[in-house]
């Protein structure tokens, strides 16, 4: 299987591009291989997406609405064969992409609806004479950076809104898994969208994303990444100002009060900790836990961890596949060992399984460790990879101290049993998004994006199209009417 450029309505490949080689996680069998964008062919998709960036502009917004209606369909009619094509190369099991793509195609039909309802307004004036119309406008060509997680999904929290809005887009892909993205591509091109109104290269993000960021025809950039990769972004979105919208790193906090039901809380961190094994960037990674309930929570998480069966996820009932690639493993390891020789307790897993059908695989057992020190890399940094660290707490300000004292504000989680309590306590998280005795934070109605260094501007909800509009303040004073 090979995979190119989708540049103003077709798929081209060049000679001159570095290629890159896809494997199953799961098994090592090869996938295929992509070709990996430069800046050259960064700057003819940029072309063409500024050729047809005045046709978008001008589509009626139905007609924007019922492209994006249509590309839903496509998507759930296809729905197993990019299921089955995303397993292969990414490894989540097959279950969990199909609602991944479903949830891909109800944002787009959430999008066509907010398309018909973008309208200006007629606002106060300083004198009987005068009117103030205030109107939004598509902000032109623009960008997206897409990771390799949900690669489907989150591709639709940015094209949804940048077609609602009338912007053509010019997506780097994440060149880990760029299969299952061409199938999706495909149906937006079938659905109707004018060549060059979307445009997908698969890239590394120092050589394809820097490009984008720095294009000087690029007037907005969104893009979900690492922090790292985030201020990159930034620094390189400064040259022409470009709006910029990121969503970056998690390492979301699960508290879990006095007063939770035990086994509900673990079961939802058991879940929310290694479902993707733990590659999502609102994964739980440390846990904190009122320390009159720390030892029965403890012991519950690390009994459903112990029980997890891991497989290929291209196999009927599996849940839980491999992760991604080696260096995750790596990563996985250097937290456990971290946390560990700084006084830790490892309570479930903690090792790479060889045997059977796990010898060719990227396969890690998800891992508890117990009382981590704050210091320790698990309860600092973001692992992204299935482990989750348990430290006890001592009271409210104890609990709040420990989840505010990092840099991440993307998401939290809350467990107990007084709500007047828990609601007090939200309002003092510093999060962008919360789940009160719920283990998920994305709403398709409400904006999804993090505080301090885990990013800015917000996907999802009307909020998602504020960073593809601009707007426009048209002051005019009326002629005498007699």
């Amino acid at each position: 299987m090979q995979r190119g450029f989708f540049i103003a309505g077709q798929w081209r490949f060049f000679d001159d591009a570095e290629r890159f080689d896809i494997a199953e996680p799961a098994t090592g069998k090869p996938v295929g291989t992509t070709l990996l964008a430069a800046e050259t062919h960064i700057d003819q998709a940029v072309e063409a997406a500024v050729a047809v960036a005045p046709v978008m502009a001008e589509m009626a917004a139905r007609e924007r609405g019922a492209i994006l209606e249509r590309t839903a369909a496509l998507m759930n009619e296809r729905e197993h064969d990019m299921a089955v094509l995303l397993t292969r190369e990414q490894g989540k099991p097959i279950a969990d992409n199909i609602k991944e793509i479903r949830f891909g195609a109800e944002v787009l039909r959430y999008y066509a609806g907010e398309a018909v309802r973008l309208g200006g307004s007629l606002r106060p004036a300083s004198a009987p004479d005068i009117r103030n119309l205030v109107t939004r406008h598509p902000v032109g060509v623009c960008a997206a950076i897409v990771p390799w997680n949900y690669p489907v999904d989150l591709y639709c929290w940015k094209v949804g809104p940048a077609i609602a809005a009338g912007c053509p887009l010019v997506v780097k892909s994440p060149h880990e898994t760029p299969f299952a993205i061409g199938m999706f591509v495909d149906c937006l091109h079938e659905a109707g969208l004018p060549a060059g109104a979307i445009a997908d290269l698969p890239g590394l993000g120092p050589v394809a994303g820097a490009a984008l960021s720095r294009h000087p025809k690029i007037r907005m950039i969104s893009a979900t990444a690492s922090i790292a990769a985030g201020q990159d972004i930034m620094r390189n979105a400064a040259g022409n100002l470009k709006k910029v919208s990121l969503e970056l790193g998690g390492h979301a906090p699960f508290i879990v009060m006095p007063d939770a039901d035990i086994e509900a809380a673990a079961k939802a961190a058991h879940r929310r900790g290694f479902s993707n094994m733990g590659q999502i960037c609102i994964t739980v990674n440390r846990i904190l836990v009122a320390r009159e309930v720390h030892r029965d929570f403890a012991d519950c998480l690390a009994a459903l961890a112990e029980a997890t069966e891991l497989g290929n996820g291209l196999e009927d009932g599996v849940g839980y596949g491999p992760v991604l690639n080696p260096s995750v493993i790596r990563r996985v390891e250097a937290h456990k060992k971290d946390a560990l020789a700084k006084g830790a307790t490892l309570l479930a897993g903690g090792f790479a399984p060889q045997d059977g059908a796990f010898r060719h695989g990227h396969f890690y057992r998800p891992t508890v460790i117990d009382n981590a020190p704050l210091d320790s890399m698990p309860m600092s940094e973001e692992t992204y990879g299935p482990l989750a660290a348990i430290a006890p707490f001592d009271g409210v300000e104890d609990m709040l101290a420990m989840a505010n004292g990092l840099e991440y504000g993307l998401a939290a989680y809350l467990y107990g049993g007084d709500l007047g309590r828990l609601w007090a306590i939200a309002e003092k998280l510093e999060f962008g998004a919360i789940g009160v005795n719920v283990n998920d934070t994305s709403e398709l109605q409400a904006p999804f994006g993090g505080w301090k260094m885990s990013g800015m501007g917000r996907e999802l909800g009307p909020e998602g199209l504020d960073a593809f509009l601009e707007t426009k303040h048209m002051k005019m004073r009326l002629p005498s009417a007699f």
